[in-house]
């Protein structure tokens, strides 16, 4: 008779863990990255001076992203493109989020050297269904930071919520959007189109 090993998944596991966490500039966390010390599975982002593991990406979410992006660039101006899951540098809230897009100005050299800052940035989305309540707290976040809009597609309740009118404390103005509203793309002030909100919900 053969008998199996039985290994405790815990027995490596501190038995204490502090509860001081250590919070970094947003200079050291980008000098961090330029030295290569993240690599490819380190899926983080830096919000609030604190390292954050980002949710694993489903299926579901992955394709809402694609649509919203195609959606998007149907009505957007050439002067202006989308990045997805690309660095958004926020130094007022000492962050630097990884948002699912975000609509930033001008073409994708002008930010071989840096990121782009709220001044460089028109609209930040969020696709939620596990990550609803993490996306909700960014607003704060996103508006103290002063990006001008800031929509969450919320699988879970079948709407977007949109928030604008950024100020030191947050967003001003927050809708909720169900199928049959439309969602105004506007930029610098200036409105790009509509887009239905059940065009971009599953």
């Amino acid at each position: 008779m053969s008998t199996a090993a039985i290994t405790d998944s815990t027995a490596a596991r501190p038995r204490w863990v502090p509860s001081s966490l250590y919070r970094m500039t947003l200079e050291k966390y980008e000098s961090l990255i330029a030295s290569g010390f993240f690599g490819k599975r380190d899926d983080v982002h830096f919000i609030n001076g604190y390292l954050v593991n980002r949710m694993a990406e489903s299926p579901l979410h992955g394709a809402v992203c694609e649509v919203i992006r195609v959606a998007i660039e149907a009505i957007l101006l050439a002067s202006w493109h989308i990045r997805g899951e690309k660095g958004l540098r926020i130094p007022s809230q000492v962050s630097l989020p990884r948002p699912d897009l975000a609509i930033v100005r001008g073409k994708q050299r002008d930010y071989l050297a840096r990121f782009p800052e709220p001044a460089d940035t028109a609209l930040v989305v969020e696709v939620a269904f596990s990550s609803l309540n993490e996306d909700r707290a960014m607003a704060d976040i996103y508006g103290a930071g002063g990006i001008p809009s800031y929509w969450i597609v919320n699988l879970i309740d079948g709407q977007v919520e949109v928030h604008s009118n950024p100020g030191p404390d947050g967003y001003r103005t927050h809708e909720v959007l169900a199928p049959g509203h439309v969602l105004n793309l506007v930029i610098d002030g200036v409105a790009m189109g509509e887009i239905a909100v059940a065009d971009i919900l599953p």
